[in-house]
Formats: structure tokens, C-alpha cells, sequence
């Protein structure tokens, strides 16, 4: 049995993987209406909070004596200086419960732990040990990655494109609270852009390979303040983003090859960009559960990295 502890910045996740299945208990961290975030301090409260009634929730289901080897996410991404204190929580819970049980600590990225539960929902693990893109899009991160096999890492996940400004994730959450939706808000600008029967024509915004969504929220705004329909905004900010995500994808795949495409992050589980992207490139999505922020993929690396 191998567990998994996630902190971040959106949901305290803890994840066992039994060589089967994977169960997974999440609590998404509270946001006050009105606000786009948490604080740093408020989050690290929230997770310390959280923690210990998500790991007798999987208690319940398993003995930790059968434990064989913990992951932990302890940082955004795998490059010098990334780095939150949201993450410590997890840390400091893996390390007390790899000590009690006397077995191997493994630490890595939120977004290895990311492209892993997307590799393992699409039963694609075998992946890791070829080349392939990854497109991680959440609230914090909007990059493209180049991933090859790592015998340290696993994966080692080289960005090759990025947004230069707003994140896709940053993108959604204002324009859904600016509208009254509650953070995060993705799964309701989802369903509220499905009620629109209005078509935008998009002209993606982009610099070779990199691309820019600043417009994406004036346009929004303005729209709001023109008394436009909001779930007309929410298909505008939807269509937006995924217009601009597979010109990137067209891009790159010119200069890159037909490599495998994965999509991982928060943002990857709405329905518009799922349906058009995995059509149009044949491309590999998470099931929503395991698109947004989870465990799932900690516990998958520390499964191989006791292989």
C-alpha cells in the first residue's frame, strides 16, 4: 500500500494506491464569498485542520501497517526557488507518518503529482518511460511541458511554452466571482457556459509558442458591465481558453512532432475544452476527479519509486 499527501494552494488531498485501485479523500479549502483566494497563513491553517480527519477517513479503510512507502508533494514544480508554504503541512505529515511506520519518504512536485493521476486515469503509465507533451493547466500554472524519463524523478517535465500573464485557472476564478460564483469556480462557469447558444470567434493572442489571457478578463469584464448575459461570459471565457490552448497545441506539435498529448490540471476537466482537444489531437484527459488537485498521482510516484 502506498500513500499520498497533497497541500495546495486549492485542497488538502491524502490518496492510497494498493497496487489496484486508487482511494482518495479531498476537502477543498474554504474561500469567503467575494474573495479569489487564500492567503498563505489561511491555507496552512485550513490544511492543518483538515489533515487529520481525511487520513482516519482512510483509516477506516485501511491499516497503515501495511504501508510499504509514502509520497509527499512539497513544492509547485521541479525547478530551483518554486516553493509554498501551503506544502509544508503535507511534508510534515508524510514525514511523521513515514517515520511511525518505518518505510521510504518520496518527495516530489504538485505537478508530477498532477501528470501521473492523469497518466494513471487514462491507464497510460507506461508513458513515463517515453517522451510525450503535458499541458498543465490550473489556477497557478498555464505551461506546456516537454516530459521525458527520469531515473531520479520519474518524469522530468521541461516547460516549453507558458501564459506570459494570467494563468487559464486565474482566468475562470474572476470572471466566475466577479459574476457571484463561488471559488473555485470552474465547475459552475462549466455548466453555465453550456446554456449559452452564442458562438465567439476568437483570435488567440500568442508569441511563437507562449500566449497571453490578460484579454480574456477585460473582455469579461466588460461584457459584465455591459449587462451581457453571464452565461454568454462564461462561454466567452471558456471558448477563450481553449481556442488559445490548441493553437499552442497546433504549434507544438509542428516544432515538437506528433508526440502523445496529456492534459492535466484543474482546468483540463471542462466539457468544452475536453470535447474540442481530445478530438481534434487524439489527446489523453484525466477523469474530472483526478484532473483537479489530488493525491492520486503522489501515491502513484511513490509506487514507482519503489519498483
Amino acid at each position: 500500500m502506498f500513500l499520498g499527501f497533497d497541500t495546495s494552494n486549492y485542497t488538502t488531498s491524502v490518496a492510497v494506491y494498493d497496487g489496484s485501485r486508487i482511494v482518495q479523500k479531498k476537502q477543498l479549502l474554504q474561500v469567503k464569498s467575494g474573495e479569489r483566494g487564500l492567503r498563505q497563513s489561511d491555507a496552512v491553517f485550513q490544511h492543518t485542520v483538515n489533515m487529520p480527519a481525511l487520513i482516519k477517513s482512510l483509516t477506516d479503510e485501511y491499516a497503515f501497517d501495511k504501508v510499504q512507502a509514502v509520497g509527499v508533494s512539497t513544492r509547485p514544480r521541479n525547478i530551483e526557488g518554486s516553493y509554498m508554504p501551503c506544502f509544508l503541512v503535507g511534508e510534515n505529515t508524510a514525514a511523521a507518518v513515514s517515520s511511525f511506520c518505518k518505510v521510504p519518504l518520496y518527495k516530489t512536485s504538485h505537478q508530477v503529482g498532477h501528470i501521473l493521476a492523469a497518466l494513471y486515469s487514462v491507464d497510460k503509465l507506461n508513458l513515463i518511460n517515453e517522451p510525450f507533451i503535458a499541458f498543465h493547466l490550473s489556477g497557478g500554472t498555464t505551461e506546456a511541458l516537454l516530459v521525458t524519463p527520469s531515473s531520479d524523478e520519474i518524469i522530468k517535465a521541461q516547460m516549453i511554452a507558458e501564459s506570459t500573464d494570467l494563468k487559464a485557472g486565474q482566468a475562470v476564478d474572476r470572471a466566475g466571482v466577479m459574476m457571484g460564483l463561488t471559488f473555485p469556480c470552474g465547475a459552475e462557469l462549466d455548466k453555465m457556459a453550456q446554456n449559452s447558444r452564442r458562438e465567439f470567434k476568437i483570435k488567440p493572442s500568442l508569441n511563437q509558442l507562449n500566449c497571453s489571457l490578460s484579454g480574456v478578463e477585460n473582455k469579461a469584464m466588460r461584457m459584465f458591465e455591459n449587462g451581457e448575459d453571464k452565461n454568454d461570459i462564461a462561454k466567452f471565457v471558456v471558448s477563450y481558453i481553449c481556442e488559445t490552448t490548441a493553437e499552442m497545441t497546433e504549434r507544438i506539435t509542428e516544432k515538437y512532432g506528433n508526440l502523445p498529448i496529456v492534459f492535466a490540471g484543474g482546468v483540463t476537466s471542462n466539457s468544452t475544452i475536453r470535447k474540442k482537444l481530445g478530438k481534434k489531437y487524439n489527446a489523453y484527459f484525466a477523469e474530472p476527479a483526478l484532473s483537479c488537485d489530488n493525491a492520486a498521482g503522489i501515491a502513484i510516484y511513490a509506487y514507482l519509486k519503489s519498483l
